[in-house]
């Protein structure tokens, strides 16, 4: 067992942690990096499977991602667009795939109205909740205590309609059914991306790939970090308060499998879902323990499906579909940059992925691939590839793709997620305000709180100094 002694440890070595470590070491503070993994990334990894590279985790940056974006330039790191021309495919409660261009999905006269109605309902809470405090809106608690589903059918009678919008809030983004996360959760979601109007719009969501992969973000920062990230060394227990725990002591010893860390600080950067795998010393506060059990992952299977050629493109499609009714709800092309080869990425979530994972692995996959067969024709059910992401079974994760709270959860507990208990403070991308549950939103939490414990680390140093109280 090692022992060091550090300014700040910090507890994942994902985009967050790894953000606020490479911060904290450039104003000047000592840093550990403990990861549970062999490797760096937390939800990014950039896999070879057979031959093909395949983004597993997160992998997409929009326009208004702008902390990523910046640190992609700081880096060195290239983007590439995804692929978009050409038709989409639509298929309705009718099972019928329908080609069409634009932002609207083909329905009837009534649903396309309905879903613009519910569109403009839910971009106008966002403009009034905002991303940072939405439990502040004056209907949050009614919005947190009414599920997404229930809310949508009481705005409107069209079950299509109200179907497609809960589609890319409920299986595109949170993989919980929408009668599992409340009304106020869907609106915060809409506005971490500046407005539900963006989170429908896939061209803008979905805009560009890291060239090499996401994973690469957090590679290149560990790199900077050198000795200071130690891998496979997962946290056991966090002492804070002192060596024995609430002795009126200050800082904290941290514990793993390879490594005791004593520091001033500690920042837990995984997701709350993993808060209690560590052993607090002395415990948690109660209400720290009671929001963490409001928090959950949801679960989705990221299908990837890489072909000789990208056929459809050859048909005039873009590789792009959508269905609420589908086992497979959304396809995108995902072929990576300058490979000759198409590749796929299509999404089965929350309910709809628990039914799969019934089913054994070949006929799990031969399911998968007739309903993507469904959007672009029957070339799609022989890939050369084929692999399912499921973190839901990876032992440092358990879900996908980021926490939320169940229903009156987000009202309830939300203004104290970010808030430091002692020395313990912290950060990851499910706490986000801007950028939730994205890279981007990781890396703004890691700034923010390297800037807070920069600032706390200097206040000691002051305190210390001949003339101030010692």
């Amino acid at each position: 067992m090692e022992h060091i002694e550090r300014d700040v440890v910090i507890i994942g070595a994902g985009p967050s942690g790894l953000t606020a470590a490479r911060e904290l070491k450039k104003a000047g503070h000592s840093v550990a990096v403990l990861e549970a993994r062999d490797r760096v990334g937390g939800r990014t990894h950039t896999d070879v499977v057979e031959g093909a590279v395949l983004e597993v985790g997160g992998q997409w940056v929009s326009p208004d991602q702008t902390a990523l974006i910046d640190l992609l330039d700081e880096l060195g790191l290239d983007t590439f667009s995804r692929y978009r021309e050409g038709d989409s495919v639509y298929i309705g409660p009718d099972g019928k795939p329908v080609r069409y261009t634009g932002e609207m999905f083909p329905v009837g006269e009534h649903t396309r109205q309905e879903m613009e109605r519910l569109t403009a309902l839910l971009d106008r809470l966002v403009g009034e909740a905002g991303p940072e405090a939405p439990w502040n809106h004056p209907d949050a608690r009614a919005l947190d205590t009414v599920s997404f589903h229930h809310w949508l059918r009481q705005q409107s009678d069209d079950e299509e309609a109200c179907n497609n919008i809960g589609l890319f809030i409920a299986g595109g983004m949170l993989t919980k059914p929408a009668h599992a996360f409340s009304a106020l959760q869907a609106v915060l979601m809409a506005a971490t991306a500046g407005s539900f109007s963006n989170l429908v719009d896939e061209d803008f969501i979905l805009d560009k790939r890291v060239v090499g992969g996401m994973q690469s973000v957090s590679e290149r920062m560990a790199a900077d970090l050198g000795e200071d990230v130690i891998l496979s060394s997962p946290v056991r227990t966090l002492r804070w308060n002192g060596p024995d725990g609430g002795d009126g002591g200050d800082g904290v010893i941290v514990v793993s499998d390879t490594t005791t860390v004593r520091a001033r600080y500690a920042i837990v950067a995984v997701p709350p879902n993993l808060y209690s795998r560590i052993s607090y010393v002395p415990p948690l506060p109660r209400r720290q323990h009671q929001m963490h059990q409001h928090q959950s992952l949801g679960l989705v299977i990221k299908v990837h499906a890489v072909y000789a050629t990208p056929f459809w493109r050859e048909d005039g499609l873009s590789g792009t579909g959508f269905s609420a009714e589908s086992i497979v709800q959304e396809i995108y092309d995902n072929s990576n940059h300058e490979d000759p080869r198409g590749t796929l990425v299509g999404f089965v979530s929350d309910e709809k992925a628990d039914a799969m994972f019934e089913l054994p692995a070949h006929e799990r996959r031969e399911t998968i691939l007739a309903s993507i067969a469904e959007f672009l024709g029957p070339q799609a059910l022989e890939p050369e590839v084929y692999y399912e992401s499921d973190w839901a079974s990876e032992e440092w994760t358990r879900g996908a793709y980021a926490a939320s709270y169940d229903l009156g959860g987000l009202h309830r507990y939300g203004r104290d997620q970010r808030t430091p208990v002692g020395p313990i403070f912290w950060s990851c991308s499910d706490i986000a305000a801007e950028g939730y549950q994205h890279v981007d939103g990781a890396i703004r939490m890691g700034k923010r709180t390297a800037a807070a414990l920069h600032e706390a680390l200097a206040e000691g140093l002051q305190s210390a100094a001949p003339g101030k109280g010692n």
